[in-house]
This record gives structure tokens, C-alpha cells and sequence, in this order.
């Protein structure tokens, strides 16, 4: 596998936390309502949450994006572990590379973390 780009994003959960008790409507700008279940599910939300803003971030990064919105980007579950499913800009940002996204999170009590790789398309089998 070819390696394009890189990005890498850290935050501290309480950082995240903060965030969100300061401005409860953030978190609907910044993640889809799958991304906000998911978390809420889970015994510590923010956790979950940092991790998604952090693969978020990462994958715009590797993208070379400056403008763009978080909910263009939604980490979904996948067989291997999470994915990223894109929209608008940012799905056209990697069309236009000829690339796709792979992403790997990480947290932990206090940090959490995300890996963005850029790899060739598949091509359609079609």
C-alpha cells in the first residue's frame, strides 16, 4: 500500500468535555447523530467524541484542506475497526487526488487520538 499523505490530531478529553458542557449544541455542528449515539452509549461520551474530532481533523490534514465542515467527515463502524465515510468538499478533495481516507483512532482517560492515511483509490470493479 502506497502511502500519499499523512495527518495526525491530539486532544485532551477534558478539553473536549469542556467544550461541550460550555456550548451543548456544539456537538450537533461537529458530529453526525450516529457519531453523538455511539458515544452516548458509552460510559464517558467526550472520549469517544475527542476521538472522532481528532480523525476528523486528521483526514483534512492529510487532505491539505483549510476550509471545509465536520460533518463532512463521520467515522462509521466498519469490519476492521472505525472508517471514514466523506461528503461535500471533502469527498471531492479526495476524488480529485485519486485517493481514500483510512484512519485509526486512539484514547485513553485523558487523550485521544487519530491517524490519517492517504492510499490510491480502489478502483471500481464495475
Amino acid at each position: 500500500m502506497t502511502v500519499t499523505g499523512i495527518g495526525l490530531d491530539l486532544l485532551e478529553v477534558a478539553r473536549m468535555e469542556r467544550a461541550l458542557h460550555r456550548r451543548p449544541a456544539l456537538a450537533r455542528r461537529l458530529f453526525s447523530e450516529a457519531e453523538i449515539a455511539y458515544a452516548e452509549a458509552r460510559v464517558r461520551p467526550a472520549t469517544h467524541l475527542a476521538a472522532r474530532f481528532c480523525a476528523k481533523e486528521a483526514a483534512v490534514k492529510a487532505l491539505g484542506l483549510e476550509v471545509w465542515s465536520y460533518r463532512d467527515v463521520e467515522v462509521v463502524p466498519g469490519k476492521a475497526g472505525p472508517r471514514l465515510a466523506l461528503g461535500g468538499g471533502v469527498a471531492d478533495r479526495a476524488r480529485s487526488l485519486g485517493v481514500e481516507v483510512v484512519v485509526s483512532l486512539t484514547h485513553d482517560r485523558s487523550i485521544a487520538g487519530a491517524t490519517a492515511l492517504l492510499v490510491p483509490a480502489a478502483e471500481d470493479s464495475a
